[in-house]
């Protein structure tokens, strides 16, 4: 019974937190729209070869990570550096002259090669995972004793991959039934969603670091 409780937990956080807009969401979604699901799926299944670990990792050295105060704050602070990038890059990706460029055209076409690497350069996860660890520690909603750990683990994981894959397909549904979105997603809205986010994560870190 707690194996299915730890599994249920771990996809429940992990789906919700897969569902707001995110950078590895929108370049599933230009995977998808550009070469179809099977590509996706295998984009998806690097994408959560790489969050397995980390939150397995978050989830044992837990402690130790959260008295490390030097290295949140830097990974706080390249995260909102991060946002800013990305919303540069996907405004210039859709506004290229070549018009069929893509963000993750660089990385060739092994897509699951490309999910490993958009995932290990998603810092803000390290801390996600930290907090919600900690938090289902402290309130015994799981039991990570023994091979607990591992059910709660694939579940997150099965969490995001799923949380993921509905985005994607939202995205692509609406993009191409609403002509406003399908006009200006990519080329506006994207980037100006991930410009808030940095700007929003650098009044969060000011507020917290230097108040």
């Amino acid at each position: 019974m707690q194996h299915l409780k730890n599994i249920l937990v771990g996809f429940l956080v992990s789906f919700l937190g897969s569902i707001p807009l995110g950078y590895l969401n929108v370049i599933g979604f230009e995977i998808y729209k550009s070469t179809g699901m099977q590509s996706t799926l295998f984009y998806l299944l690097g994408v959560i070869c790489v969050e397995f670990v980390v939150i397995y990792l978050t989830l044992i050295f837990a402690n130790k990570l959260v008295s490390n105060a030097k290295l949140l704050k830097f990974i706080e602070a390249f995260s909102i550096l991060f946002m800013f990038v990305l919303a540069y890059v996907f405004y210039s990706s859709a506004n290229s002259s070549a018009g069929n460029t893509t963000v993750f055209s660089h990385l060739g076409k092994s897509f699951f090669f490309s999910g490993i690497v958009y995932s290990c350069l998603n810092f803000i996860q390290i801390p996600f995972w930290l907090s919600w660890n900690l938090y289902l520690l402290n309130g015994n909603y799981i039991e990570v004793s023994k091979s607990r750990k591992y059910f709660y683990v694939l579940g997150t994981a099965a969490g995001t991959f799923c949380g993921i894959l509905v985005l994607i397909l939202s995205l692509n549904y609406f993009a191409g039934n609403v002509d406003f979105l399908s006009k200006y997603l990519m080329k506006l809205i994207i980037p100006i969603i991930f410009l808030g986010l940095g700007i929003f994560q650098a009044i969060t870190f000011y507020r917290k670091y230097f108040r």
